[in-house]
């Protein structure tokens, strides 16, 4: 807690419990501070700020309300004010910690895990993504890839107080948008790649690609970006100090000699004149690049290549990413958050030494809705057994979002609504299939089903155990 004459230069001397830009988030006692939104004027929202509690306002300086029995201040530059007033109050100066940040449309949470359980063995190291906050034995769930500004701070508080100075997290585009990170600096950024996704939001390829591209802009003076060579859209990427990775020959670091032995992907990856042997427990080509991007991360952090190579060989699998559930010996089953065009045909083609597929998924309602029926198109021609489901829906008809992933082919397809039902459908039918591996993909180890406007709790992990138990 803070008072406010502690925060802003003013005589109000009133005491802060807490700080937002969202009126929904505000409890009482709370400094509501109106920055204007890349789609709402959060000024619009001060009486429902007011309502849940707001006992001080902070404006733009060109706003005005009258007659209103909290302090109201105006500011010149209320966005670069706000993330000053978030570090005041939770006592946070960014420069005390060392940022590590990942983008990309795919690998994201991957690549960042591993990063942290390389650096971790060495110091403490933090984690921000979609997998939450976790730092030593304490972990935060999170609703947001990357937090909002206070949220943000509140975490580096949180991280703080566990004397923990390394923070390893992942960008996403929304949060480059949105200008969550403005007030970090990055030692080291990678890209993992940077396919079509987010559209809805982005309206074109190419604002996604550039606002993927502006991490750089947060990048330390010396600091380094690591990027996927492989990749069209990331070889646009410019910078002075980088490193390109991939299969190509023309890449600083070169992959080369995949292959894939009883669970593990064993591969060589040639960098600054020396080849490295790595035997990672990941599996997928998709992978062999995650692994590759956290390697590289934590060489040029400081680490020795050779603990490098051991670490990586007693890696424990992500939860969520590609995590195979031991709940059955008549087949397989695997958890994936795979939800993009690229991500799907990723975890499929890495399936493809199974006789039988069988892909449990949807396609979230409110978002790009042309990519449904290229990604329904592929499973339909890539899958034994189709199964189209409900992917948190929000505001669209589940039937409708299904409509449209299947309007481009004539194949077969099985289609239930409920979620729960369509997984347990799909254990019933691999159950008389032999070699058999059942991808249920989309959601991972979320915690909800977002419907309408309310996220409804519901996770895949638990209805695969409660089947089985």
């Amino acid at each position: 807690m803070k008072k406010l004459n502690e925060l802003i230069d003013c005589d109000f001397d009133i005491l802060i419990q807490g700080i937002t830009d969202d009126s929904r988030e505000v409890k009482e006692g709370f400094l509501f501070v109106a920055t204007k939104g890349f789609n709402v004027d959060h000024f619009d929202f001060l009486d429902d700020a007011i309502n849940n509690g707001a006992v001080a306002l902070i404006i733009p300086e060109d706003k005005e309300v009258l007659n209103l029995d909290i302090p109201v201040l105006r500011v010149a530059n209320i966005d670069e004010m706000y993330p000053i007033l978030c570090s005041r109050f939770y006592e946070i100066n960014t420069t005390d910690f060392s940022f590590i940040g990942v983008t990309g449309t795919d690998g994201k949470t991957t690549t960042t895990y591993i990063v942290k359980c390389l650096l971790d063995n060495i110091k403490p190291t933090a984690y921000i993504g979609t997998n939450g906050v976790e730092c030593l034995d304490s972990h935060i769930v999170s609703s947001n890839t990357t937090p909002c500004i206070s949220t943000m701070y509140s975490y580096l508080n949180f991280i703080k107080s566990r004397n923990c100075k390394q923070v390893v997290m992942e960008v996403s585009s929304e949060a480059l948008l949105h200008k969550r990170v403005d007030s970090l600096k990055y030692k080291i950024v990678g890209f993992t790649n940077i396919t079509e996704d987010h559209l809805n939001v982005h309206k074109t390829i190419e604002n996604y690609i550039e606002c993927k591209k502006s991490l750089l802009n947060y990048l330390e003076e010396d600091g380094i970006a690591i990027i996927n060579g492989d990749c069209a859209n990331c070889k646009t990427i410019k910078c002075k100090n980088s490193v390109l990775y991939g299969f190509d020959l023309s890449n600083d670091c070169v992959i080369s000699d995949v292959k894939e032995v009883s669970n593990k992907t064993i591969f060589n990856v040639k960098y600054l004149g020396n080849t490295y042997k790595i035997i990672s427990p990941f599996m997928g080509n998709y992978n062999v690049y995650n692994v590759t991007l956290a390697f590289l991360i934590c060489f040029h952090y400081g680490l020795a290549p050779e603990y490098l190579i051991d670490q990586i060989t007693k890696l424990k699998p992500v939860s969520g990413r590609r995590e195979k559930l031991n709940f059955t010996d008549k087949f397989d089953i695997i958890l994936d958050y795979a939800h993009t065009y690229n991500g799907i045909v990723s975890v499929i083609e890495s399936a493809k030494n199974y006789e039988n597929i069988i892909v449990v998924t949807g396609c979230a309602g409110g978002r790009e809705r042309e990519k449904r029926s290229k990604i329904g198109k592929y499973i339909l021609e890539n899958s034994t057994i189709a199964i189209f489901t409900m992917d948190d829906p929000r505001f669209e008809s589940v039937n409708s979002i299904i409509d449209d992933m299947v309007s481009l082919s004539d194949n077969k397809y099985i289609r239930i609504i409920s979620r729960e039902e369509a997984i347990c459908k799909a254990f019933e039918l691999a159950s008389k299939l032999n070699s058999c591996v059942v991808l249920i993909l989309g959601k991972g180890r979320d915690n909800y089903m977002a419907i309408k406007d309310e996220k409804i709790p519901y996770c895949d992990y638990d209805v695969v155990k409660d089947y089985f138990n």
